[in-house]
C-alpha cells in the first residue's frame, strides 16, 4: 500500500496520442482524456523524460480507454495559465501539472473548470479539483551523498542546483548530512542555475565547480549536460538525475535517482474512470516505488555499493530516515535531538540549510 502523507506547507500544438482499460467512466463516455503539460522537451533525458514515460506506461495500461495529450516545454508563468487553459478546454478529464512554478497557474484555471481534475506535481496547494503529487527525493540523496562522500579525493562536491525551493535545500542537505556522516572533511559547493533545463547553463555549472576542484557533481537540473561536462574532464563521478542516464556510466554516472511516476499516473486515472477521484496529497519515495535507484556502477567499490544498498533496503523498510538527529541548522540553532526524525511540515517547508554547509540560499 501506498504511504499517503498530507503535504502541509508548505505554444506549441497538442500532440495527441490514443490508448486503454476498463471502467465506468470509459465506458459511459468514451474515452478518457488525461492532459499533461511539460516543463521542459520529453527528451530532456531526466524529470520531463520521466514524467512522459509515465504518461507512455499509462497509454499502455488503458489501450483504447485512454486518450492522452500533452504540450511540452511550457514556461511558468502566464504561458503555463494559457496552455492549462487550452488543454481543459479540448476536453481532458484531468490534466497533470508537472512543474512547481506552475501551482497558482494551475489553482487559477482549476477555478474556471469545475468539472476537471487537476493534479500538480510537487507542490502544495489544494482545491476541490485539485490534488498534488510528489516523490520523497531526498532519500536517494540521502544514498547519492554516501557514495559521494565516500568516492571523493578532493574532499569537494559539486551541487548543481535549480530554485531555492524546499524540494531542492531538501536534497542538498539530505546529501551533505549523509557525505559527511562518512568524510567528515567534504565540503560542498552550490550554483544556483535558475533553470530546470538549460543545457548550456548546466554545462557551464558543471565546469566551474569542477575548475573549484569538484571530482563529484550532483545535479536537480534536468539534462543531461553536466553528464557530459564530467565526462570530458575525466576523473569525475556524477549521478543521473530523475532518469537513469545510464548511457553516462559506469563513469562518469555512477549511479541515479529514478522518477517512476507510471503507477501514480494509473492510480488516479484509474480513479476518474471509476468515480472515484477525490483531491489528495500524495508524497512517496524508495518505499513505495516512486523513487529507484539505478544501478550502482562498477566504478563504485564493492563495500561502498554494499553501504549504499543496505541504507536503501533500510528506507525502503522504515527503519531509516535520512533526517534523524542530532542535527543543527547552519546558523548553529539546535533543530533535532539524537534520534529524532523530522516531521513532514518541516520538510515542505525547508528553508535552511544544515550545519556545515558553507553557503547562504538566494533569497
Amino acid at each position: 500500500m501506498k504511504r499517503r502523507t498530507l503535504l502541509q506547507t508548505g505554444a506549441a500544438a497538442l500532440t495527441l496520442a490514443t490508448f486503454g482499460g476498463t471502467a465506468a467512466l470509459a465506458e459511459s463516455h468514451g474515452p478518457v482524456t488525461a492532459g499533461f503539460i511539460f516543463v521542459g522537451p520529453i527528451g530532456d533525458g531526466g524529470w520531463t523524460y520521466e514524467h512522459n514515460q509515465g504518461r507512455v506506461h499509462a497509454e499502455e495500461h488503458f489501450g483504447d480507454k485512454l486518450k492522452t495529450i500533452y504540450q511540452e516545454s511550457v514556461p511558468e508563468g502566464a504561458d503555463a495559465e494559457r496552455a492549462i487553459t487550452q488543454m481543459a478546454l479540448s476536453g481532458a478529464d484531468i490534466i497533470f501539472t508537472t512543474s512547481f512554478g506552475y501551482m497558482d497557474q494551475t489553482l487559477a484555471v482549476a477555478s474556471k473548470f469545475p468539472d476537471v481534475k487537476f493534479e500538480h506535481a510537487t507542490g502544495f496547494k489544494k482545491a476541490e479539483n485539485v490534488g498534488v503529487y510528489s516523490a520523497r527525493f531526498y532519500e536517494g540523496r540521502a544514498i547519492q551523498g554516501t557514495i559521494a562522500g565516500r568516492m571523493t579525493k578532493s574532499n569537494k562536491v559539486g551541487y548543481i542546483a535549480s530554485y531555492p525551493i524546499p524540494e531542492v535545500i531538501r536534497g542538498i542537505n539530505s546529501a551533505y548530512i549523509h557525505a559527511k556522516k562518512v568524510n567528515p572533511d567534504v565540503e560542498f559547493k552550490i550554483i544556483w542555475a535558475y533553470t530546470w533545463f538549460d543545457p548550456a547553463k548546466e554545462a557551464d555549472a558543471a565546469k566551474a565547480l569542477i575548475e573549484q576542484g569538484c571530482d563529484v557533481i550532483l545535479q536537480h537540473t534536468d539534462s543531461t549536460a553536466p553528464q557530459a561536462a564530467a565526462q570530458e574532464a575525466g576523473d569525475v563521478i556524477t549521478f543521473g538525475q530523475a532518469s537513469d542516464m545510464a548511457e553516462f556510466g559506469p563513469m562518469p554516472r555512477v549511479s541515479s535517482i529514478i522518477d517512476n511516476w507510471g503507477p501514480y499516473y494509473i492510480e488516479r486515472i484509474q480513479a476518474v474512470m471509476d468515480g472515484t477521484w477525490e483531491s489528495d496529497d500524495t508524497w512517496d519515495g524508495i518505499g513505495a516505488g516512486m523513487v529507484g535507484i539505478g544501478d550502482i556502477s562498477s566504478a563504485v567499490p564493492e563495500d561502498v555499493k554494499a553501504e549504499a544498498l543496505a541504507m536503501k533496503d533500510q528506507i525502503a523498510a522504515g527503519d531509516y530516515h535520512p533526517f534523524t538527529g542530532p542535527l543543527k541548522k547552519a546558523d548553529g540553532s539546535d533543530w533535532l535531538a539524537e534520534g529524532e526524525t523530522a516531521d513532514d511540515g518541516t520538510l515542505l517547508g525547508m528553508n535552511f540549510y544544515v550545519e556545515g554547509i558553507d553557503a547562504e540560499i538566494p533569497q
